[in-house]
């Protein structure tokens, strides 16, 4: 039985929530394959209130759930499958009076001068938040040492449950664009153990204003240590796909999570079985005189350790017009 008759029989409307493990909860590359299949050629040239009408009810109708006589002003519109959608006919995604979720799905939905759509993408708040150049939206999500850290430090020895198998049994695959090995995946020691050899190397410093850079040089350090021929940081979360690894830098106690707490329980975009609280974080202290970044001090933990060893505090949330520029090849 496909997923709009078992949508359809289970009697559920949008509005009726879903457990993520639920058979009835569609995975993100089977939603966009569904919408994308469906939806491509509808024609939307109506008033606004109507044309977000008629393009919800035929969403209704792939999927399998009843059209409801007047759609509620939840957010987000589609609770039971936790996603929203957007017309697009430029590359200026605007978003009104909400602040991103890292975990919904933002169904965007390209439409051309006719008004017929043309291309479909879902993807996480998570992804839409790694698209914004403008710095409109706040980090959420900081932290910093509970305690200085004035030595090299392992504080989650084992990944949790089968985690390793699970992964390496991907092999090789496309993700998101990019071509990883989860073949050549490490237990969380082993990494660890071949991270800590970073500390006490240093690295050309681009400037206090150049973060993304000098964190791409540690990335490429990284990926060095490891063997890994593909040293391009390609902007994905976690940073090491191959490894579940998120890499911070740090020449300041505070630490930038982003919009995602690392102990928070949803399936990452890129590996839908595992968790973000699965991930690796290698936190790498060090100093910088201005022309050379000295590696000192390594802390690694998973995800669900992370505020065992750091202390959370959060900024301020962003509620207001966002305005996030899609790349040219977003829906490519």
């Amino acid at each position: 039985m496909n997923y709009p008759e078992r949508i359809s029989q289970s009697g559920k409307t949008i509005y009726d929530g879903i457990r993520e493990s639920d058979s009835l909860f569609l995975p993100q590359d089977e939603l966009e394959n569904a919408l994308r299949n469906r939806l491509r050629g509808l024609k939307l040239d109506y008033p606004l209130r109507t044309r977000s009408k008629v393009l919800k009810s035929k969403i209704c109708e792939i999927l399998g759930y009843p059209v409801p006589l007047a759609f509620r002003k939840t957010q987000p519109r589609f609770p039971g499958q936790d996603f929203d959608t957007y017309i697009q006919k430029s590359n200026n995604l605007q978003i009104w009076n909400e602040e991103i979720v890292p975990t919904r799905r933002y169904v965007i939905i390209r439409v051309n001068e006719q008004s017929v759509v043309t291309a479909v993408r879902v993807v996480t708040g998570e992804h839409l938040a790694r698209l914004d150049t403008t710095g409109t939206l706040t980090r959420k999500y900081q932290a910093k040492s509970r305690t200085p850290v004035s030595a090299s430090e392992l504080v989650t020895p084992r990944d949790s449950y089968d985690l390793g198998k699970h992964v390496q049994a991907l092999g090789k695959k496309t993700v998101l664009g990019t071509d990883v090995d989860f073949g050549r995946f490490l237990p969380i020691a082993e990494l660890y153990a071949n991270l800590v050899k970073l500390a006490g190397t240093g690295m050309p410093d681009p400037g206090a204003d150049q973060e993304r850079n000098r964190g791409g040089a540690l990335h490429e350090a990284v990926c060095q240590s490891l063997g890994m021929a593909n040293k391009r940081d390609m902007g994905t979360c976690p940073d090491v796909l191959d490894q579940l690894l998120e890499v911070k830098l740090q020449t300041s106690p505070t630490i930038d999570l982003g919009l995602m707490s690392p102990d928070d329980e949803t399936p990452l975009e890129a590996v839908a079985f595992a968790k973000h609280s699965d991930v690796r974080y290698a936190v790498f202290y060090g100093k910088t005189d201005g022309v050379q970044v000295q590696l000192e001090h390594l802390v690694m933990c998973s995800g669900r350790d992370f505020f065992r060893r750091f202390q959370r505090f959060e900024g301020k949330i962003v509620n207001a017009k966002l305005q996030i520029p899609l790349p040219s090849k977003f829906f490519d």
